[in-house]
């Protein structure tokens, strides 16, 4: 007895294509029988069934909550569409990518497509209706599965990496830190319903190519994954940066020829353009005052900027050194009223005005200014910047998480001539000076026995510098990345979170 022939690379007619489902109602042999109305009753105790809650699977539930009138999209007349065997072709290599089949039911679909095949409906629970039910539903399902996370991934950053320090907490609630502050892009039904018409089309091979990472990382993470040596990176290391690189975030280095790539884990920083890489050690943000990830544009650099002191180091440290003025002038603080730009004599200064966040305690640019002697300023809702330091020994360290968040330079004057467009002799000259000129003048409340001679070249001075056009920059954390002569390095999990997105994946992992 026949019921259909799957024959999707053969040259040979297909002996059933003239043949509809309701031709086989009459069959004898009740398992064999293929009845679309029982087809659409089995699908509908599969969805009822099923508790599974990615984004994927609420919306295959959704998709078939009208099973008694929704269309088949991967069985026909003929048995199955020749999408299902694309579709099968692609899953049977999850591995290659360290997925496991589980997540997409590959058990399950080779027994039901070789009992389709073989026309094997004499076990129980394996009348034909009911497979052929069992692989509509789950082809629908794996197909979405395996398309969402490979396009967008299988983890959200930001249901991770921002509820991973606590910021505060009582007995109700907790806030975290917001660490991870990159614009993504997500699965949505638009994506998904796209995907469902490619698959009675010859374009689902073409899809399925598409969908996969376009960062050129992952293709390098991949090879490594699959080689027959890969003892040079840890397994799960390999694992989790390629979830990075599944990310759709918003805005790539790769889509620009000059940019500006920080690699915290790596404590360095990329200047790319084109074919050009400056290279520099950083120092980034220590692990309880985290740089946060994002990205933006460079807009500006300041040559001997102000440094408005953080909240936190006023509360903790300088409050205690109220009516020491000596303190403040030997580290040029000052006081101002963030309301009237008033600057408050250090000696009019009170320990409630340091407490009240209406006073500002700024120190004054110039030589030995934190900040250094320039900063790249670019928008963010951290006050995150790119600076110089006054304190270059550090460099020299391994690890360099010294930071309240910010990334502090190794060569500054180097990428101030990297991010101007026209590197005019003249600007770079009022820069170089600037970065070196002592324009330090003494305060009302510094005692001197002799004022200082001014001998500053008051034309050469450039207090800032606007960047056009802006510069993108990538303020970013992967534990595997290529060199600047494009080798793979593996760098240590210095904020922890390889172990917190692994947690998440593991699910989806072989």
């Amino acid at each position: 007895m026949t019921l259909f022939v799957q024959a999707c690379h053969d040259e040979e007619v297909n002996p059933a294509a003239s043949l509809e489902l309701s031709d086989f109602a009459q069959l004898r042999d009740s398992s064999m029988i293929v009845d679309s109305e029982l087809i659409h009753y089995y699908i509908g105790r599969l969805r009822r069934a099923d508790k599974d809650s990615l984004f994927a699977d609420n919306y295959v539930r959704s998709l078939y909550t009208n099973s008694d009138d929704h269309p088949f999209y991967w069985i026909n007349r003929s048995g199955l569409r020749q999408g299902a065997d694309s579709l099968l072709s692609t899953l049977e290599r999850v591995g290659e990518e360290g997925l496991s089949d589980d997540v997409f039911f590959l058990s399950q679909l080779r027994e039901d497509v070789a009992s389709v095949k073989s026309l094997d409906f004499d076990q129980p629970r394996q009348e034909a209706s009911r497979v052929l039910a069992r692989l509509e539903y789950t082809l629908t399902k794996a197909y979405l599965r395996y398309a969402a996370g490979q396009r967008f991934g299988f983890v959200n950053p930001r249901q991770v990496l921002n509820h991973f320090d606590v910021k505060d907490s009582d007995s109700v609630h907790v806030v975290y830190h917001r660490l991870y502050d990159i614009p993504l892009r997500h699965p949505d039904e638009a994506f998904l319903s796209s995907a469902l018409r490619k698959i009675g089309r010859d374009s689902l091979s073409i899809f399925l190519h598409e969908i996969q990472p376009r960062n050129p990382l992952y293709a390098q993470l991949r090879k490594e994954l699959n080689s027959d040596d890969n003892r040079h990176f840890d397994r799960k290391t390999i694992l989790c940066n390629m979830e990075r690189c599944r990310w759709q975030e918003k805005d790539v280095p790769y889509d620009h020829s000059k940019y500006v790539f920080v690699n915290i884990p790596a404590y360095k920083l990329y200047a790319v353009d084109g074919d050009s890489v400056l290279a520099m050690r950083v120092g980034c943000g220590t692990v309880k005052t985290k740089t946060p990830l994002l990205t933006s544009k460079i807009m500006r650099m300041d040559i001997n900027p102000q440094w408005i002191i953080p909240r936190s180091i006023v509360e903790k440290d300088i409050v205690r050194h109220v009516g020491d003025s000596g303190y403040f002038a030997r580290r040029r603080y000052f006081v101002r009223n963030r309301k009237s730009g008033q600057t408050i004599p250090i000696r009019r200064v009170s320990w409630s005005m340091l407490m009240n966040k209406n006073y500002l305690v700024i120190q004054e640019g110039g030589k030995g200014n934190s900040l250094g002697r320039i900063i790249f300023r670019f928008d963010n809702n951290f006050s995150v910047f790119l600076h110089d330091t006054s304190s270059p020994a550090f460099f020299s360290r391994d690890v360099r998480s010294v930071s309240h968040g910010c990334v502090r330079v190794q060569k500054p004057f180097e990428l101030a001539e990297f991010l101007l467009k026209d590197k005019d002799e003249r600007t770079l000259d009022r820069i170089r000076y600037s970065m070196t000129a002592d324009i330090h003048r003494p305060s009302a409340d510094e005692t001197t026995d002799e004022m200082p001679l001014d001998t500053l070249d008051r034309d050469r001075l450039i207090s800032s510098k606007d960047i056009e056009p802006e510069v993108p920059v990538f303020l970013s954390y992967f534990t595997i990345y290529p060199d600047k002569q494009g080798i793979l390095r593996q760098y240590s999990d210095v904020y922890g979170y390889d172990e917190a997105i692994l947690k998440r994946l593991k699910t989806f992992l072989q």
